[in-house]
């Protein structure tokens, strides 16, 4: 399946280049072929460090970030800005998904909702296209919340000792 999603966007790409007159250069390929290696979520930087380290593919942040440019218009890629950091991530084969944020540590986490990819389907609105959906929902996660409950806990045994010395 990886495989065949990756002969479709690099064909994506190649179509768009030979239409535009514009160049295909290995470094648009190569940055192509590694956004959709990537799992998940990635920062320009992330981007440019997997590519020297995997491919010894060495690529300007100006690059990287205008070639991220040109795919999100060819549709290959999505941004999102999730708590002061901006994120990438491969979208040919995965338009509509939900993200939980954490808005303690910032950890972000995908899942899947039959019942909310139903309510997006059958949403009818006038005079705009739908492709597809990302949904952000924030609140604390289970390690935050941990963490929080277990500091909370030893202010209350302090405060307790405190008490008693007294």
């Amino acid at each position: 399946m990886k495989e065949e999603v990756n002969k479709i966007v690099r064909n994506i790409l190649a179509t768009y280049l030979e239409q535009n007159s514009l160049r295909k250069t290995p470094e648009r390929f190569a940055i192509l072929g590694q956004v959709y290696e990537m799992n998940g979520h990635f920062t320009l930087d992330e981007l440019g460090d997997k590519l020297y380290e995997q491919k010894r593919f060495l690529v300007s942040r100006a690059t990287l970030y205008n070639t991220l440019k040109l795919f999100m218009e060819l549709r290959l890629v999505i941004r999102h800005r999730f708590q002061g950091s901006t994120k990438y991530e491969a979208c040919y084969d995965n338009n509509s998904h939900c993200h939980q944020i954490c808005t303690v540590c910032g950890k972000v986490t995908e899942f899947k909702s039959q019942k909310i990819t139903n309510a997006f389907d059958s949403l009818h609105l006038r005079r705009f296209r739908k492709d597809g959906f990302s949904l952000y929902i924030y609140g604390i996660c289970s390690s935050c919340q941990a963490q929080m409950t277990k500091q909370a806990n030893k202010r209350k045994m302090a405060k307790t000792n405190n008490n008693s010395i007294e």
